[in-house]
C-alpha cells in the first residue's frame, strides 16, 4: 500500500481522537477534532454505530499505524518481529516503532511531527553517530547519538521546535544536549516511557487471529 498523502486531519476525525499528525496545530483550537469530532463524509455526524470486537481491534490497529506513519506492510513486519522475540509482544511492538529514526527525531524535538521528521531524515539532514543517515525506518540502539547536520544547527525552526519539546519534557530513554540539537539514546524505551495513547493488546489480538 502506498503512503497516505491526503489531509491528515481527516485521519484524526476517522479515529475520532487526536493522532497529533500536524505538530503544534493539534494543541490549538484549530485542531479538526476540536471543531468536528465525528468521522469524515458527506452525511455529517450521523448515527454512532456500535463496533464488533473485530471492529474495535481494527480501529485500534489503524490508529496506531497512523500515529507512527508506517505502511501496512511495515507495520505487520514490526508485529512479526515482536511476536518472535521473547517478552510481552505488545510492549516489544511499541518499542520497535519508538526506535525508528524518524520517531526519535520527533521525540527529541528536531521536528514538530513524525511526518516532518521523516522528511528531515529522508533529505539527509540527520546524523547518527556522526554519519549521515537518510533511512527513516532505521532502528536506533542505546548509546547512539542523533544530531542535525551542521548547516541546520542554527536553523530557527529547529531551534524553536527543540525548545518547545524541552518544555514538554523529553522521554526518559532519550537525553537531549543542553546547547545544541543533539540527543543520545540512553536506553530502550519501557512502556511507562511511551506516551502513545493506544491499547497495543488489541492490535496483538487483531494480528493473532
Amino acid at each position: 500500500m502506498a503512503r497516505y498523502t491526503g489531509p491528515v486531519c481527516r485521519l484524526c476525525r476517522r479515529e475520532t481522537t487526536k493522532l497529533f499528525l500536524k505538530g503544534e496545530r493539534c494543541l490549538t483550537n484549530k485542531c479538526a477534532i476540536e471543531r468536528r469530532n465525528y468521522p469524515p463524509g458527506q452525511h455529517g455526524p450521523g448515527k454512532v454505530r456500535k463496533l464488533s470486537q473485530y471492529g474495535i481491534q481494527l480501529r485500534e490497529k489503524q490508529k496506531m499505524r497512523r500515529i507512527y506513519g508506517v505502511s501496512e506492510k511495515q507495520f505487520r513486519g514490526y508485529f512479526t518481529k515482536a511476536d518472535r522475540a521473547q517478552g510481552v509482544t505488545g510492549e516489544l511492538f511499541l518499542r520497535l516503532l519508538e526506535r525508528r529514526l524518524d520517531n526519535v527525531v520527533h521525540r527529541l524535538g528536531f521536528a514538530p511531527s513524525r511526518s516532518a521528521a521523516r522528511q528531515l531524515v529522508a533529505h539527509g539532514n540527520i546524523f547518527v553517530d556522526g554519519k549521515k543517515l537518510d533511512i527513516p525506518s532505521f532502528l536506533v540502539k542505546p548509546g547512539m547519538v542523533v544530531s542535525v547536520t551542521e548547516r541546520h544547527v542554527n536553523n530557527v525552526e529547529i531551534v524553536q521546535n527543540v525548545e518547545r519539546a524541552r518544555m514538554r519534557a523529553i522521554p526518559g530513554w532519550l537525553e537531549l544536549a543542553a546547547d545544541k540539537p543533539e540527543g543520545k539514546i540512553v536506553s530502550l524505551p519501557s512502556r511507562a516511557e511511551i506516551d502513545t495513547q493506544v491499547t497495543e493488546q488489541l492490535v496483538v489480538e487483531f494480528y493473532s487471529k
